[in-house]
């Protein structure tokens, strides 16, 4: 049976919309079930949300991930299932600040060519990946860190003026919003687990913007989100992030 996941706040709250607290896993023993779900199940309105693997997760990334298991009925919609009764069994104990990073800094390599391919000369993004994993580790403070994110951003404004550079705009973009924390969004929320589920997305958009037709972009999307969702189960068995993702 596949394995599936939910994503949450600290504190057992959701954190991508809906209401109410779950109750959480104790170190020994499961969360409690949640009440059944009374009426019909609703994809965003009325039911419990879980993620079935890891293809599924990689959309919904959050501060705090567990597995879970459903009894009941079970409604599966688009990158998620819907089901009438559900309970927390633990929380992954590899997905945390540190590792969120690297994940990220990890899907932002996978865009980097695309960057380099058209400027050859600028290592701005290069440059920001790697302080992204040396902060991180704890090897460099955050002073260092927003230097360097900065000149990352800035290396994405001057791509994106050049509309005849749509791929490279795209991964300098992806780069600085995965590797970097970009000033627009980070300063207000600095969560690394934003920035994972941003490099994700983002590495598997710039991947298919770099394909020419729009079959050929679907099917560099799904293989992007595929090496991302091998990576992320990589880590959550392991805690270990890899760079280099072997093909299904």
């Amino acid at each position: 049976m596949t394995t599936c996941y939910k994503v949450l706040a600290e504190d057992g709250s959701p954190c991508h919309g809906g209401n109410g607290m779950w109750a959480l896993p104790s170190a020994a023993e499961p969360g409690a079930w949640m009440p059944p779900i009374v009426g019909s199940l609703r994809p965003c309105e009325h039911g419990y949300h879980l993620c079935e693997g890891t293809d599924d997760l990689v959309h919904w990334l959050g501060p705090v991930i567990y597995t879970a298991e459903y009894r009941g009925e079970r409604l599966r919609h688009e990158n998620k299932v819907v089901v009438r009764e559900a309970r927390l069994l633990a929380r992954s104990k590899h997905w945390n600040e540190r590792t969120a990073r690297l994940f990220a800094a990890a899907c932002a390599w996978d865009v980097l060519h695309l960057y380099e391919t058209d400027y050859p000369g600028d290592s701005r993004i290069r440059e920001c990946i790697v302080a992204a994993e040396r902060f991180a580790r704890g090897e460099i403070d955050r002073v260092v860190l927003d230097r360097v994110r900065a000149a990352a951003w800035a290396a994405a404004r001057d791509a994106a003026w050049d509309a005849a550079r749509a791929a490279a705009w795209a991964a300098a973009w992806d780069a600085a919003w995965a590797a970097a924390w970009d000033a627009a969004r980070a300063a207000a929320r600095d969560a690394a687990w934003d920035a994972a589920w941003d490099a994700a997305r983002a590495a598997a958009w710039a991947a298919a913007r770099d394909a020419a037709w729009d079959a050929a972009r679907a099917a560099a999307w799904a293989a992007a989100r595929a090496k991302q969702s091998r990576r992320l189960a990589h880590l959550l068995a392991t805690g270990d992030v890899l760079q280099e993702i072997p093909d299904a």
